[in-house]
């Protein structure tokens, strides 16, 4: 997959957990979850919109593009 999602590490940095993100975004654990885990193949920009306001981060802090073949940093 060329497009990683480093939701994990924001929230690492915040100190946040998922179960603190879920009732501030307003979105069920099991949603967050699966994108945590890039387990999804879209999200709706009113999602990272909540997201982003929650942690403080720009939507470039959540993704990171790795063109195939390299591996993640």
């Amino acid at each position: 997959m060329a497009i990683i999602i480093r939701l994990d590490r924001v929230m690492a940095d915040r100190k946040m957990s998922l179960n603190e993100l879920s009732q501030k975004v307003g979105i069920t654990l099991s949603n967050l979850s699966n994108l945590k885990n890039e387990k999804v193949s879209a999200v709706r920009l009113q999602t990272m919109n909540a997201i982003c306001e929650a942690l403080s981060c720009q939507p470039g802090d959540l993704f990171e593009f790795v063109p195939d073949g390299k591996p993640p940093a």
